[in-house]
């Protein structure tokens, strides 16, 4: 059986089946971001983390 339910990114609030998890600023705050946003914010490699990838389509 696979669910699919689909999420906003938290910078920009397009809705979209892939999301990234990340932290990127110093604020220490976790974001889920779309390509597009995480394509921004993973170039400040200082402050930039990684933590998985929420995708709509679930198994």
């Amino acid at each position: 059986m696979v669910r699919s339910h689909e999420k906003a990114c938290s910078l920009c609030e397009k809705v979209v089946p892939v999301l990234y998890h990340v932290q990127f600023d110093a604020s220490g705050e976790w974001w889920f971001v779309c390509r597009d946003c995480w394509e921004h914010v993973s170039r400040n490699k200082r402050l930039y983390t990684y933590s998985g990838t929420w995708k709509a389509q679930k198994r």
